[in-house]
């Protein structure tokens, strides 16, 4: 699902509509800050693209981003059932 290219994870999800892409954003955004890593994503309608990468770091991929999209499989499989 994760692809390393530009020095960035790059991923999408799709769902079966806006409202469920909204929550798992939603339930993003409470793991990313639990980490303390914010990542640059996007919504259109039932879609949302990650591009993960460490600023600090000098924008590069690191073990945080990994952990990171680690969590976000994780929330994912909770919509994808």
């Amino acid at each position: 699902m994760w692809i390393e290219e530009d020095n960035k994870l790059k991923a999408s999800f799709e769902f079966k509509d806006f409202a469920d892409a909204f929550s798992f954003m939603t339930s993003v955004a409470i793991a990313a800050e639990k980490q303390n890593h914010h990542p640059f994503w996007t919504n259109v309608w039932n879609k949302v693209t990650f591009e993960l990468s460490t600023h600090d770091a000098g924008d590069i991929v690191t073990e945080r981003d990994h952990k990171l999209a680690e969590a976000i499989n994780n929330i994912y499989l909770k919509y994808s059932r």
